[in-house]
Parts: C-alpha cells; sequence; structure tokens
C-alpha cells in the first residue's frame, strides 16, 4: 500500500477530551482509525511501535491516564450499523467498534429488536464493550454477543471470534487478557424475537413497576434503566469518572456465610458456578468512603462504588485513594477488590 494511504500520525496530543475521569494527560504519538485497511497498512510501517508502547483507545470511560502516554494512542473511530440477517428466532445486527454504545442500543430498540435495553447508558463505545463483558441489570453483553471482529496488531490479521471463543467471563474475556493484542473492529448481536423483560434486580423490578409498566416494552424498560442510572451516577461532563471503580468480588459459599453470619444486610447474588457476588459498593460504603474525598479524588455521594474528579486530579491521586479503600475493604471484610479501569 502507498504510504499516502496510512492514516495521519500526530505529535504531543492533549488526552484530556478522551477520557472521561477528566485527566490532563498527552499522547507522545497518536493516530485515529476509521478504515481497518488504513490500520493493517500502519502496522506494516516503520511507524508501527512495539506492544508496549501502543494504548488503543475507544470513548476513555474505563481508563486512567497516570500520566502522559509516552507511545502511540491509537484511537479507533471507526463507524457504521447494520441489519446482517434475520430468521425466525432473531434479528443479527453488527456495529462498528467506534459507535457510542448507549446511541447503538437506542438505534436497536427503536428499530423494533429487543435484548440489549438493560445494558443502556452505559459509557463508552461498542468494540470496548466486548473487552470488560459489560453488564447491569442482571444481563451481559455475553448473553446476546454473537461475534467479534478484530485486527491482531502484531501481524495485521483480521480475525472473527466466536463467543465462545471471546471466552467472556465476569467484566473479562479474551481481548483483557491480552491487553494490547487486539483492536476490536466490529461486533455482532443476535437479539431474539421471543423477549421478556429481564427484571431480576429488585431496583429495575420497582422502578417498572413504579411507571405502572405492568407488561413492559423493551423501550420501557431501557427508559426505567436511564432513570436509575442517572439518579444515582455523575454525568462525565459534569463530574470526571470512570463509572463503576471496582469490580463486585466473587467469593465461596464458605466465606459467605461467615461475613453474612456478621453483616445479615450484605447484599449478595449467587451465580451460576456456585459462588456468591458480593456488592462492592455496600463494602467501601460500611468502611465510611460513600461521598469521601481526599483531595481531588472520592467517592462519588450517590453510588460509593464511583470514584470521580472533583477537579485537577491527577492518575497517582487516583491510585492513591483506591488503594486505600481496597486496604479498608480488606481490613474491615477480608475482601479483596479488584480495580476495573485499566491505567496507562
Amino acid at each position: 500500500m502507498p504510504t499516502d494511504a496510512l492514516p495521519a500520525v500526530h505529535s504531543d496530543v492533549a488526552l484530556d477530551a478522551f477520557n472521561t475521569f477528566g485527566l490532563s494527560a498527552r499522547a507522545q504519538r497518536y493516530v485515529a482509525i476509521d478504515d481497518i485497511a488504513a490500520l493493517q497498512a500502519l502496522i506494516g510501517s516503520p511507524q508501527w511501535p512495539a506492544a508496549d508502547r501502543r494504548l488503543v483507545l475507544g470513548g476513555g470511560s474505563n481508563l486512567i491516564f497516570a500520566g502522559d502516554y509516552p507511545g502511540l494512542v491509537v484511537h479507533v473511530a471507526l463507524r457504521g450499523r447494520r441489519l446482517c440477517g434475520e430468521d425466525d428466532g432473531a434479528w443479527w445486527v453488527e456495529a462498528a467498534a467506534g459507535e457510542p454504545w448507549h446511541d447503538f442500543v437506542r438505534w436497536t430498540l427503536a428499530q423494533g429488536w429487543p435484548g440489549l435495553e438493560n445494558l443502556s447508558l452505559i459509557p463508552g463505545t461498542v468494540g470496548a464493550a466486548p473487552v470488560q463483558n459489560i453488564g447491569a441489570y442482571g444481563v451481559e453483553l455475553a448473553a446476546h454477543c454473537d461475534t467479534v471482529e478484530a485486527v491482531d496488531l502484531d501481524s495485521a490479521t483480521l480475525r472473527r471470534f466466536t463467543a465462545q471463543e471471546c471466552a467472556f467471563a465476569y467484566r473479562d474475556s479474551v481481548f483483557r487478557r491480552q491487553p494490547g493484542r487486539w483492536l476490536i473492529t466490529a461486533v455482532r448481536f443476535r437479539l431474539p424475537r421471543c423477549w421478556q423483560p429481564a427484571l431480576g434486580y429488585p431496583e429495575l423490578a420497582r422502578e417498572v413497576a413504579a411507571r405502572g409498566w405492568a407488561a413492559p416494552t423493551p423501550t420501557q424498560v431501557s427508559d426505567a434503566v436511564i432513570a436509575i442510572r442517572q439518579r444515582k451516577l455523575p454525568d462525565p461532563a459534569q463530574l470526571g469518572n470512570a463509572g463503576s471503580f471496582f469490580k463486585n468480588p466473587l467469593v465461596d459459599g464458605a466465606r459467605f456465610a461467615a461475613l453474612h453470619a456478621q453483616w445479615p444486610a450484605l447484599p449478595h447474588y449467587p451465580q451460576a458456578d456456585g459462588q456468591i457476588k458480593l456488592a462492592a459498593g455496600w463494602l467501601i460504603e460500611q468502611c465510611g468512603w460513600k461521598g469521601r474525598r481526599d483531595g481531588a479524588v472520592g467517592c462519588h455521594a450517590g453510588q460509593a462504588l464511583v470514584l470521580v474528579n472533583h477537579g485537577g486530579a491527577r492518575g497517582e491521586d487516583v491510585r492513591r485513594v483506591a488503594a486505600a479503600i481496597r486496604a479498608d475493604v480488606a481490613a474491615r471484610f477480608g475482601v479483596e477488590l479488584e480495580v476495573e479501569p485499566v491505567f496507562a
């Protein structure tokens, strides 16, 4: 491919607008990718760095910049969405990786294709969604993911992964376990014609009931989810944050029994494999962190699971506060919290 087909690589680019936590950082080099062939050409060029000197960036909603990035930031700007096919059981719908996730969810509902409504208003892009197998209100992306298309950033090969090959787990996937290896280009979903609302989470069920919806439509479920999230979670445009900062921890039955005996109000969610998922936000709140701040970083007053930037925060401030919260939870409950966002 001729060199004029390579995407433009820029030097010393501000990343402040590319991370929802609102951290000030700069990229040594930056490239926006809106064409797969151009990305493949760049990978084969002298400008392409080693794995430890490149960072794939989507919407920046699950990313904490520890400081300036000393390498190449590859910003995914691929756009497009389409119906790929349908049969008596489902619709197959595909979106490019750079599509905003929430906009895509609402678009599917407007077309009459249900299934993703519980995942409404989750920040970020379609391409980032499979990396951490996003989930909310009893539904995970894995439940409706059909295939994921990605470019191998070492070989420039384009590959399509089946849902099984994605090895989805709680907030995890093969893509998260191989950081810097894959750039997701598109995700295809199987959305069912035979649909039932997923109202297993009491908070969502109460919201739907309060609105008088005895048999809610997919769009009404989405509206309820949006209302709950807007009440509980800060808008990154108003108060910098990266969404849920810690994963809900999983413990075995014996450990849960001991915890529950001491704290009967402990929220818990049994899993199919016999483990028990605990509510990290509740654990953090019991340690006195809800609404508390340490310098420029603190826990949101409405949801202790969300760390926020009160203005002027640096990556080291976020790391310090996160470490203090983890230490307090471990000391009181003997439970280790795992940080969800990626530090770069």
